[in-house]
Order: structure tokens, then sequence, then C-alpha cells
């Protein structure tokens, strides 16, 4: 058998793109590590601090404190002053790593990372079988990933911008409507919203159960339980109607009928009710997503969203990425004839559709 022959600079950038990643993927134990023993926390206040100084504030050992230290310099998380050998966050950092109930926190995703090499295994059989992976069935770390994740975002976004931009919907929530958010996971989206329009009633719908009775925990603390309560069904059989808004927020994708979830909404929404869809952002083609993003966004469908739908008949598997054209083709076919983009973020697009 012949060898080809390489371009060795082609070779060596490759290389240096492995060793990148590499890095980022160790790297992330060493975030996942300084979240969970408040190391981020106790350098919040952005002053300077000695590796023995950090591990006195939180309560770590020296040693380890220092190696960890050289590691976030390393990647640029914290800065380091080689003249007086110490350490900084800065406040920028600190509000992506630092600050848990900030819009800009980005640990959460960390949690669904964690969860997805405890179920490595899994996939590879996966893989092999074309079975697929029910989201029950996951390590429960990414039901906690997930809605850490993503509830930043819609704190963000939800009130201030998503529902601002849908026709006539944030009157009706002011003056009082029922909203169903379906497909709801820990309850985040439906808990902020019953937060912002203390008018109106909201009823979240998911088929996992451990997920629903920590929805209602969350409604419970917010304060929000008496009109944000949560349900055990799936998108294509929950018993309400009647609505004057239903949501899905970042998992019609990850379902196996998503045309029999739009169906079941266009049959449970008010006359000119309005079906709002939240997905992950995504161009018309493989070619139009082939960045950071996307290769994110892809990776976790791959072992995630495509595997739930997989697991569900038809086996419609739309994937993270399946752009707008083919989410325009699912609400049609399930009777929807007003569809727009109504707002959109680096991460997500909403689509509004009335039948």
């Amino acid at each position: 058998m012949s060898t080809p022959s390489l371009d060795e600079a082609r070779l060596e950038q490759f290389l240096g793109q492995m060793v990148g990643d590499m890095s980022a993927a160790v790297g992330a134990v060493m975030t996942r590590v300084g979240e969970r023993t408040g190391l981020y926390k106790a350098m919040a206040g952005g002053e300077w601090l000695s590796s023995d100084g950090l591990a006195e504030r939180a309560g770590c050992a020296p040693r380890y404190v220092r190696e960890w230290l050289s590691s976030q310099a390393a990647a640029g998380y914290v800065d380091y002053d080689p003249a007086e050998d110490r350490f900084r966050m800065p406040a920028e950092h600190a509000a992506a790593l630092a600050d848990e109930d900030g819009v800009f926190y980005m640990l959460g995703a960390f949690d669904l990372l964690t969860s997805l090499w405890a179920d490595e295994d899994r996939f590879v059989d996966a893989f092999r079988s074309g079975d697929g992976i029910g989201w029950h069935e996951h390590d429960k770390r990414l039901f906690s990933g997930t809605e850490r994740f993503f509830r930043p975002g819609y704190q963000m976004h939800l009130t201030a911008e998503w529902i601002p931009a849908l026709d006539g919907v944030e009157s009706k929530l002011k003056e009082g409507a029922t909203v169903a958010d379906v497909g709801c996971g820990h309850g985040a989206s439906a808990i902020i919203m019953a937060e912002a329009y203390p008018n109106s009633t909201f009823v979240g719908y998911d088929y996992h159960g451990e997920s629903i009775a920590r929805a209602r925990q969350l409604a419970g603390e917010a304060g929000v339980g008496d009109r944000c309560v949560f349900e055990v069904a799936s998108a294509q059989d929950f018993a309400g109607t009647g609505f004057d808004l239903i949501c899905n927020f970042d998992c019609l994708h990850d379902m196996g009928d998503p045309v029999g979830a739009a169906r079941h909404a266009a049959s449970a929404l008010v006359p000119d009710g309005t079906y709002m869809i939240v997905e992950p952002m995504a161009g018309d083609s493989l070619a139009d997503n082939l960045n950071p993003v996307g290769r994110m966004f892809y990776s976790a469908s791959s072992v995630v969203c495509t595997a739930n739908a997989l697991s569900q008949e038809p086996r419609t598997a739309l994937g993270a990425q399946a752009g707008e054209p083919a989410l325009r083709g699912v609400l049609e076919e399930a009777g929807f004839t007003r569809i727009r983009r109504a707002a959109e973020t680096p991460f997500n697009m909403v689509l509004e559709a009335r039948v």
C-alpha cells in the first residue's frame, strides 16, 4: 500500500489544533474544580492574590491551588504578575466564572460536558447499534447542566427581547394569559416568565418526572408556585387546552415526532394563539454552520438531541442545527400558516407561528 505524500505545513497546523483541543478538554476539568471548590468566587473581587492567599480564602490545599492557578493563567482565565508572583481575575471574567446568578454565567455548560464524558460507553454502543438514547437515560448532570447553561440566556433575552418581538403577546401576558412551556425541563423559562408577568398563569410539561419534580421545587423557591405549575406529560399528549401562548425552548429538535408536537400545540391554542419556538441558531446548510458554535451544537446533538429523537417514534431526528427551512417545514406540516423569525441571538433563533 502506497503512503500518500503529506503537506507538512498542513499537518503541523492540524496537530497544533489538536493540542489546543486537548488543552481545552483537560482545562474543562480544571474549570469544574474551580467552580466546585469556590476558587472562582474567592477571586471575584478582582484583587491580586498569592496562591497561598487564595488557598486560605477558599479553604483549599495550597499546593493544589498553586498548580490550578498556573493552569488558569496559561488558559488566560486569570492574570499573572510575574514580578510579584500573584494572580487576579478580571471583572469581565468573573461575570462568566463567579456570578452564578448573573446573565453571563457560563459554568453550567461544564455540568453538561461532564455528563457527556460519563456516558461515553453508551454513545459508542448507540453509534454501532443505531438505537436511541432517551433523555432520561443520561447521567443526571445533563439535566442540571442544561438548565444552568440556558438559564442565563433566557434571563437576558426572554422577557426583554423575545416576547416583546411577538405580535401582541406581551400585552396579553401583562393583562393575564395562559401559557404552556412544553419540554420545560427544570422550568427555568416558565419561572422567568411567571416572575415577569404576575397576572398570567403558566404550565410546564415534560415527560421526565425527575425534571418536573425539580421544576416544582424551583418554582416554590422563586415564590411563583401558585401560578406556575408543572405536570408530567409529553409534547404530543399533554392534556391542557385554551392556551394563549405555547412555547418550546430548545427542545423541538430533540423530539422523535416534532410534527406531532407542533400539531398538538396547534390544537391546544386559542384561536389566533401564538406558538413560540426557540431553537439553536443555525444557518440553512452544513457549510453555513462550520464554526465554533456549530461544532458545539453538532457535537452535543450527536449524542443528546439526535439520540433522544431516535429513541422516540417515528424517529424524525432534526438535530440541533436543523435550520429555519427544516423547522418551517415541520410547522407547515403541522398546520401553521403564518410563520416568521421574530428574534435571534448568536445562540438562538425565535420563530413565531400561528395557524
